[in-house]
This record gives C-alpha cells, sequence and structure tokens, in this order.
C-alpha cells in the first residue's frame, strides 16, 4: 500500500491510499495547505491501533 498526494483542479491537497494493484482503497478531503494533507496521512498512519466499532441501523 501507498499514499499518493496531489493537487486537484481547484488548488487543493489530497491523498488517497491505494493497494499494491493501484487500486483505490480510501481518500480524503481537500486541503488549502500541503501540511495539512500530509498531516493528515500521518494520523491515518498512526491510528493502525484503532479499534473497530460496528454501527447497526
Amino acid at each position: 500500500m501507498y499514499f499518493e498526494l496531489y493537487q486537484d483542479n481547484q488548488k487543493l491537497w489530497r491523498w488517497r491510499l491505494k493497494a499494491s494493484n493501484h487500486e483505490i482503497i480510501a481518500h480524503g478531503e481537500g486541503y488549502k495547505n500541503r501540511s495539512d494533507c500530509i498531516h493528515a496521512i500521518d494520523l491515518i498512519k498512526s491510528s493502525t491501533f484503532a479499534e473497530i466499532i460496528e454501527v447497526q441501523n
């Protein structure tokens, strides 16, 4: 897996997480600052121990 960091057409910074087969697994919102986008990636990377909560509808 790997993260892609890029600017969209509106000049917002975005990230997407891709699998080894290059399929998009997850993506994030747009950020005005590149550093904010990198910070979001770092938060995701550090949350590997986040618990899973099942929500019932």
